[in-house]
């Protein structure tokens, strides 16, 4: 993983994880006009659409440049075609943030989501010295929590019935993982 702060971009092997831009609009609303995306994230709209995904975009460089999230599009580092996004909270009191992804479906199981979120974790550790970094899934959605457990979370627990989605309630599973180089955020 490189850390291109200039430019906000993380770089592996395969992808860049990069700023949004309104140019991706029409890419996001394609792939999160998904029912198998919607039922899988807590907050995406359905249906989906251009103007959701302006909305949505609308503040990233204002929480990144605040430090207050950090929200990449996972793109192919060749091509540059958009994936899906990577997102890292950063509550700052707690030294910690929550990492949140979607993937578009037609891109499932090649291990993108696997490969940002090893990123993610790496750029919250090594270069935001953060103490630990959190996800949250659906119990009906294995597969999120397959990813998590490759990046070495564990499961720490199962809020049951924490949310309400499409009139029922779900499950969330909550994995966690502590940066063991022990380097403190400087205050």
């Amino acid at each position: 993983m490189t850390y291109d702060h200039k430019n906000k971009t993380i770089t592996t092997s395969r992808l860049i994880l990069r700023m949004f831009q309104k140019s991706d609009a029409e890419d996001v609303a394609r792939l999160c006009h998904n029912y198998n995306i919607y039922k899988n994230t807590l907050y995406l709209p359905y249906p989906y659409s251009i103007k959701d995904a302006l909305s949505w975009m609308e503040s990233h460089l204002e929480n990144y440049e605040a430090s207050k999230s950090y929200e990449f599009a996972v793109t192919d580092k060749e091509s540059g075609q958009l994936f899906g996004a990577i997102a890292l909270s950063n509550n700052q009191r707690f030294n910690h943030g929550e990492i949140a992804y979607w993937i578009g479906e037609e891109y499932w199981g090649r291990g993108f989501a696997t490969e940002a979120a090893e990123a993610i974790v790496q750029f919250a550790f090594s270069e935001m010295k953060y103490h630990k970094v959190f996800a949250r899934c659906f119990h009906s959605n294995p597969a999120s929590g397959r990813v998590l457990e490759k990046l070495g979370m564990r499961k720490e627990g199962i809020l049951i019935d924490h949310v309400r989605k499409e009139n029922r309630y779900e499950d969330l599973v909550h994995y966690g993982i502590i940066n063991t180089q022990k380097m403190l955020r400087q205050p």
